[in-house]
């Protein structure tokens, strides 16, 4: 990511956009995005969308990577999070008026290097840091407001962590585990 960062009007229109691209395809038309764009819109970007309903989850799905363009990947998550997350139906017309859009746009993961697993719990912070975790086939993300919104401290994190990836949970002790950590800019509908 470079090091600029988004900016709250930027933020907005991701998060309205979001919006207008999961209402056409709800629809059953294709979304033509006539907004003019700022750059950053088209550097790439991980990204995800959630989506909530009175503060319940509805749906999540994005680009831990960043495979696209920010804008690009936007389009792809929004939709993905209303009717294709295995955890939920998929959303209806009714249900998206009610739909609260979050959008959070990633720093590039990197390995976290420890010589030994405890260093996990001084080097990584709540609040700072989502994290990927890998063991064997298995592949886990939690985004960094997770840990806030669940009132978790860093070893509980972790813990969920490994549920997240099918792991049982102190796998991030293993010495095959692999750790990533990432920042995230999110945005909350105004």
């Amino acid at each position: 990511m470079s090091q600029e960062k988004l900016t709250l009007d930027e933020g907005q229109l991701l998060i309205k956009i979001a919006r207008e691209n999961i209402a056409t395809y709800l629809k059953g038309s294709y979304y033509q995005c006539t907004h003019d764009l700022p750059d950053i819109f088209h550097e790439k970007l991980g990204v995800f969308v959630t989506l909530s309903i009175n503060s319940n989850l509805r749906g999540c799905i994005g680009y831990p990577e960043p495979y696209m363009e920010l804008i690009e990947g936007l389009l792809d998550v929004s939709i993905a999070a209303a009717v294709d997350d295995p955890r939920f139906n998929p959303l209806s017309l009714d249900e998206f008026d009610k739909v609260q859009i979050e959008v959070s746009v990633l720093t590039k993961p990197q390995l976290v290097l420890v010589d030994s697993y405890e260093d996990y719990l001084n080097v990584l912070k709540v609040g700072r840091d989502g994290l990927i975790i890998e063991n064997s086939y298995h592949r886990g993300l939690l985004l960094p407001q997770v840990p806030i919104e669940q009132n978790w401290d860093i070893e509980t994190f972790l813990d969920n962590l490994c549920y997240k990836a099918g792991l049982y949970a102190d796998a991030w002790k293993d010495e095959n585990t692999k750790i990533y950590n990432f920042q995230a800019q999110i945005f909350e509908e105004q």
